[in-house]
């Protein structure tokens, strides 16, 4: 059942931690299901999250994964069943969510495992849409190809690791601006073109349901965005239609002039936006030193 129009995506979480410890013999820290939590938080509401593994090896992780709500089935040991469990009870378990749930119009089977291929193959016939989610050294190009889209957990990993903001605050709002602005670049990522506070909030509340504007102080969502506006976090817009904001990530100056610079075939735009009349009107001799009265620069002289 696809997505209606305005219709937040639900979201049906699969983790077969097996594949993913496979990545996780030589890791470079600890496997942080938040993050993932958070990114597909950012696509919709999670509904439904398993993990299948045989735990008495994985001991070590199953507190962090009770503290993020995702339900652990036990999957006896290889040598005591001859084959697979983990996968096969997670195909049918998916299948019949599929089938008896048709609310949930995502999947996402978090593994590297190409043997997951038929049930991406089969979720997409049923008119799901499937995310695959994996670890770099544990997944298959087979799998990967298949979903309609796929993530890596360690490009998660870099794009928690955002720069800090220049303006740092003294109180203890700082944490609660960079965490919206983080949320308005993360439904950037995902192709929103208009981005109404209203969004912002929900997906807020979903990554972080405890989160409340007036414990920070701030008498409305409005208030708050406006303060991590005056701290250079984003940018906001009144829509002329409904007179709440738009909301946009502050993009940086040498981005956007590079970018202008490609729109305009590589000649130097000024911050009006237009081209540069100095650039625009070519080459000078070499005797003349004229200027653009708009961006002062001199035009190139030929060679």
């Amino acid at each position: 059942m696809p997505t209606q129009p305005g219709q937040q995506p639900r979201l049906a979480v699969y983790i077969d931690f097996e594949n993913i410890a496979l990545g996780l013999r030589d890791p470079g820290g600890p496997f942080e299901v938040r993050r993932i939590l958070d990114r597909l938080l950012e696509k919709g509401r999670v509904i439904v999250k398993v993990a299948y593994a045989d735990w008495n090896r994985f001991r070590s992780h199953t507190k962090n994964l009770h503290e993020n709500g995702i339900a652990l089935v036990e999957i006896p040991r290889r040598e005591s069943t001859g084959k697979n469990s983990a996968d096969i009870r997670l195909v049918v378990d998916a299948m019949d969510l599929c089938w008896s749930k048709e609310h949930i119009d995502t999947f996402v089977i978090v593994s590297g495992d190409s043997d997951f291929s038929p049930l991406v193959a089969k979720l997409k016939e049923n008119g799901r849409h499937v995310i695959g989610l994996g670890m770099k050294k544990s997944t298959s190009p087979l799998l990967a190809n298949a979903c309609d889209e796929f993530i890596y957990y360690e490009d998660l990993e870099q794009e928690s690791a955002a720069p800090e903001p220049a303006a740092k605050r003294a109180d203890g709002r700082d944490s609660a601006l960079r965490l919206v602005a983080d949320t308005v670049r993360a439904l950037e990522r995902e192709n929103i073109e208009v981005i109404q506070a209203s969004l912002v909030k929900d997906t807020l509340k979903r990554k972080r349901p405890a989160f409340s504007e007036g414990a920070l102080g701030y008498g409305s969502f409005s208030e708050l965005l406006e303060d991590a506006q005056e701290a250079g976090l984003l940018r906001l817009s009144r829509d002329e239609r409904s007179g709440t904001w738009r909301v946009s990530s502050i993009t940086s100056a040498p981005a956007r002039r590079r970018r202008r610079a490609r729109s305009t075939g590589g000649t130097p735009v000024p911050p009006g936006g237009r081209r540069c009349p100095a650039a625009a009107a070519g080459p000078a001799p070499r005797t003349r030193s004229r200027r653009c009265p708009r961006c002062a620069r001199r035009p190139s002289s030929p060679s």
